[in-house]
């Protein structure tokens, strides 16, 4: 399920629509790339108390939960 979300988040946020933008499969693949570490290290998630997930798992594992 997790997975079907992240896929189906990526085809709404940078493909319909907007295939123009890609002229062969290199620059899909960047671009995929591209959208793949901004989501891992830039976006912010409510969910994760308002930080990128790599500040979340950074202060994580910095203060343990238990």
């Amino acid at each position: 399920g997790l997975m079907e979300n992240f896929f189906g988040l990526l085809k709404t946020e940078m493909f319909y629509d907007q295939e123009y933008k890609y002229h062969n499969l290199q620059e899909l693949t960047q671009a995929i790339e591209e959208y793949i570490e901004y989501c891992n290290n830039e976006r912010i998630k409510s969910r994760l108390k308002g930080l990128a997930p790599k500040e979340y798992r950074s202060q994580a594992s910095i203060n343990p939960i238990f």
